[in-house]
Formats: structure tokens, C-alpha cells, sequence
């Protein structure tokens, strides 16, 4: 048996290190009010009952264009055209982005890091592994706040978001961006993730391995999708003899 040389993990963020604790419809409701009456601080006159919806609303469009072209536009860009409508240009950037922290304090409380993430990142350092994160995000900010509040950003030689890049997964480019922070070949890489489109086809097209993390899966949603990834666990803490196993043909 030859071995390969798989050098490098990256890991995807929420569903897969990290999960929701609770109902995200009233943690969202929540989030929508603070960032609503933040706005209303700062002298604008918004509609406490309407504003928080026609907001919502906006991010709904602004999702579901995402998967369809796999570009991010982000919750910044949303925001600032959805007050550009009500009549107020030129809001400080200052202003949008603590607008935006209002909002993701609420959300940041309903994640929760799963309890198996820095002992399996710590092992996966300790054997050797480059370790970077892939995120689909809509805000750089949150997610980078997010990894450095449970502590594993220190893990990472990187953490690309979409919103940082403008592209999502499973769009090739995200990989090629990553890849090339450690000059690594795609075959020197696994793509560890929750979802077996964006993660797992997303990361198999450009010729990295794919391991699922099905535990958080939608069952429905998942079985329509025709991708056979390379190893399926259950926990994370299981990702370390996968990858002994891909090592080996």
C-alpha cells in the first residue's frame, strides 16, 4: 500500500464545530429589534413594528440570490441599501457595523461550540495537520468573533469567510483561496463539513477529500443530494482516525 500525503484540514464552522442551542426564529426576531433600535439611537426615524420585518425580508432576497449564484454580498450591503430606500445615504461605515454588532450579540448566544472541538483541533495540530476554516457567512466580523469567544481561532492559519471573499461554497474558488494559503496541492487536503453539498461536493470538485459531519444533517434535505464523501462520522472527535484511514490507500 503507497501513502498519501494529506497535510491539511479545513473545517467548517457552524453546524460542524459549533451548533444552535435553541430555536433561531425568536433568537432572529430578538436580533432584528436591537439592531432596529440601535438605528433609532443614531437618529433615524424607523418604524420599531416594521422596520425589524423589512429588514428580515431583505435578508430572505439577499439568501436566497446567494444560492443561487454562490456570491456574498453581505449583511453590510443589505442594510446599508435597505436605509438608502428610507431616505439615509451615507451612513458611516462605524454606525452600520455597530448596527450589525447589536444584531450578532443577540445571535452569537444561541451557538454553541461543540464539546468535543478543541480537544480534536488539539490533537489535529499535535499530528501535524495545517489547520484553516471555511465559512458561508454573511459577516466577516461575526464570524471571526465567534472563533476568537470560544477559542479556537489560535488553531487556525486562517479563517476565510465568504463574506470576506465574495464567494460561497461549493463554489471552487473558496477552496482555490484557501488552498493557497500554504501553497498545498488539493489532493494534500480534507474539507471537513455538515452540509454534503457546500462542503463535501464543494470541496470533492476541486480534488480535495471530503468527511462529513452528519450528527446536525437534515435528513430530508441531505438525502436529495447525490455526493458520497470520503468518510461519514459522527463526531468530530472522530476526524483524527479518518484521516489516519485516507492517509492509506
Amino acid at each position: 500500500m503507497s501513502r498519501k500525503i494529506i497535510r491539511a484540514v479545513i473545517l467548517d464552522l457552524g453546524g460542524t464545530l459549533m451548533y444552535g442551542r435553541s430555536d433561531w426564529q425568536p433568537v432572529m426576531a430578538h436580533a432584528d429589534e436591537k439592531l432596529t433600535r440601535y438605528l433609532q439611537s443614531q437618529g433615524m426615524e424607523l418604524n420599531l413594528s416594521t422596520f425589524p420585518v423589512e429588514f428580515r425580508r431583505k435578508l430572505d432576497d439577499y439568501f436566497k440570490q446567494r444560492e443561487k449564484d454562490l456570491l456574498e454580498t453581505t449583511y453590510t450591503s443589505v442594510l446599508r441599501e435597505l436605509l438608502k430606500d428610507k431616505g439615509y445615504e451615507d451612513i458611516p461605515s462605524e454606525v452600520i457595523r455597530d448596527a450589525l454588532n447589536a444584531l450578532f450579540a443577540v445571535t452569537q448566544t444561541n451557538w454553541v461550540l461543540e464539546e468535543e472541538a478543541i480537544p480534536t483541533l488539539k490533537k489535529l495540530a499535535d499530528n501535524g495537520y495545517n489547520l484553516g476554516m471555511i465559512s458561508n457567512a454573511g459577516d466577516d466580523d461575526d464570524v471571526q468573533q465567534l472563533a476568537r469567544k470560544f477559542g479556537i481561532s489560535r488553531y487556525f492559519d486562517f479563517i476565510l469567510t465568504s463574506a470576506h471573499c465574495s464567494y460561497r461554497k461549493p463554489h471552487p474558488r473558496i477552496f482555490e483561496l484557501a488552498l493557497s494559503h500554504w501553497y498545498c496541492n488539493p489532493g494534500e487536503a480534507v474539507m471537513v463539513g455538515d452540509n454534503l453539498d457546500a462542503d463535501i461536493r464543494g470541496a470533492q470538485n476541486v480534488g480535495l477529500y471530503g468527511i462529513w459531519i452528519s450528527r446536525h444533517a437534515d435528513p430530508f434535505t441531505e438525502e436529495q443530494v447525490q455526493v458520497q464523501p470520503d468518510a461519514s462520522l459522527g463526531s468530530l472527535s472522530e476526524i483524527p482516525a479518518a484521516l489516519d484511514r485516507l492517509q492509506v490507500e
